[in-house]
């Protein structure tokens, strides 16, 4: 019997290539303006065009400033942001690509628009130069990011040569306590399996939980799989998904409950308990340093090697902090809430729910980035913006932002964020800014009590 994986996988398969590759056929091709220059380049070099134009889908994101975007291109101050962009719309016009130019009231961020319009379906194969392409797996997809020479080869064939990854069954297991997020559970699975625990696998999610969770909270969770290593996170369709999709502008044809067989075998198993699971904070600069929001900074194993030890060390260092420190008194100066992990409407109405009627700390500085426009709209719409900004947050355009840094929104050295992204690498957000990652609920409360606080404290 078969796994979801192996079902989409059969169904794309055009044949089987030497060396256990496959040519796989691609359903959609998300591109972006930061990997996609050199791809187009290689089709010039070559004399190849565009195969299917129609199934390629462009935005810009990741260079994109979050402020003032009507004003064009020449409100981008970076000379390598600007040629990206420029190219990019170059290479659409030339090739014929659909997508959103800066500035266009539906432009965001990839992973946020592209479920919008409906270009994410149930039983697709999706790719993007965009490692966070695993986002698409919540919807029964199979979204993986493919590096800059795999994008010149879906642009020129709609296909890809690949191995086929391996299958792992994640099971979640209780109910997590009442302030606990999709985006707190994301990394406690980081955490137990540890960041490199997904390599060379496919992570199906399953369980009591997963059935209950919204299609953003298991975007959230299939966003964070690339985190844990492995190449993508999928959930089964159910009811819920197809209630999403009809919901959405391009999207309102009846999908099968596609999922994988009862008796399915999957590579690996594992079974995860997240009952009475409290918030998680990062306090390293790995996604799976992590722990309960009211733990404090944990000790070195005693049976540590030199090398870890040295990481250790290192990892305090950069972070600024000291092992047995209490995560809840760590002073925060920034609050970073977007990305394509936290950025649609339910993540903005989460926080917006704790900043209503209260004031972000004196000193510090809050940026709320939602993903696209549409979220922008119905956040205007429905009272969110006014709730942002009266509590002193800088409401911003949509874009990537602050979570890669790559647009003026960035940290300054030894600056401390707590930030809804999905990276706290050192340097992501900025050179020499510390990054604790946390769910929209949290950088609410943090942002009002100045430092890392639970929601409890401030309602």
């Amino acid at each position: 019997m078969k796994t979801l994986l192996d079902k989409i996988w059969g169904l794309h398969a055009v044949c089987e290539l030497p060396n256990d590759e496959t040519l796989l056929y691609i359903d959609t091709h998300l591109i972006h303006e930061v990997t996609s220059p050199q791809a187009f380049s290689g089709l010039r070099d070559k004399n190849r065009t565009v195969f299917r134009p129609q199934n390629t889908f462009a935005v810009v994101d990741h260079n994109v400033p979050t402020v003032n975007q009507s004003l064009g291109i020449q409100n981008i101050s970076d000379d390598d942001s600007r040629i990206q962009i420029t190219t990019l719309e170059s290479n659409r016009k030339e090739f014929n690509i659909p997508g959103y130019s800066m500035g266009d009231k539906e432009n965001g961020i990839v992973h946020i628009v592209a479920p919008e319009r409906g270009l994410t379906l149930p039983g697709m194969t999706i790719v993007c130069g965009d490692s966070h392409t695993s986002t698409h797996g919540a919807f029964g997809a199979l979204g993986f990011g493919i590096g800059t020479t795999e994008v010149e080869h879906v642009l020129a064939t709609q296909t890809l040569r690949i191995k086929k990854p391996k299958s792992l069954k994640i099971t979640l297991t209780g109910e997590p306590s009442t302030w606990t997020s999709a985006k707190d559970v994301a990394l406690h699975v980081i955490a137990t399996i540890g960041a490199s625990g997904g390599v060379g696998y496919v992570i199906e999610y399953c369980g009591d939980y997963i059935t209950a969770l919204s299609m953003e909270g298991r975007m959230t969770l299939c966003n964070m799989a690339i985190e844990a290593g492995a190449r993508s996170g999928m959930v089964a369709v159910d009811q819920t998904t197809i209630d999403y999709l009809n919901k959405t502008a391009n999207a309102s044809a009846k999908y099968p409950l596609l999922r994988s067989d009862p008796d399915a075998v999957y590579d690996k198993s594992v079974v995860i308990d997240i009952d009475g699971l409290e918030p998680r904070v990062t306090w390293g600069t790995s996604p799976e340093q992590v722990c309960g929001i009211h733990d404090r900074i944990p000790a070195l194993a005693s049976d540590s090697t030199k090398a870890e030890e040295l990481k250790y060390k290192r990892v305090l260092e950069y972070m600024g902090m000291r092992s047995g420190q209490e995560l809840l008194s760590m002073t925060i100066h920034k609050v970073f809430l977007g990305s394509c992990t936290n950025s649609r409407i339910e993540d903005l109405r989460l926080a917006a729910s704790i900043l209503k009627g209260k004031r972000i700390k004196v000193g510090l500085s809050m940026m709320v980035v939602p993903g696209s426009g549409a979220v922008a709209r119905l956040a205007e719409e429905e009272g969110l913006k006014e709730i942002f900004v009266k509590a002193g947050c800088d409401w911003r355009e949509p874009g990537c932002s602050m979570c890669l840094a790559m647009n003026e929104d960035k940290l300054l050295p030894e600056e401390r964020c707590a930030s809804t992204s999905n990276r706290n690498f050192e340097g992501r957000q900025g050179r020499g800014g510390r990054t604790h990652l946390v769910s929209p609920a949290v950088a609410a409360a943090t942002a009002i009590k100045g430092r890392i606080a639970h929601p409890v404290e401030v309602l």
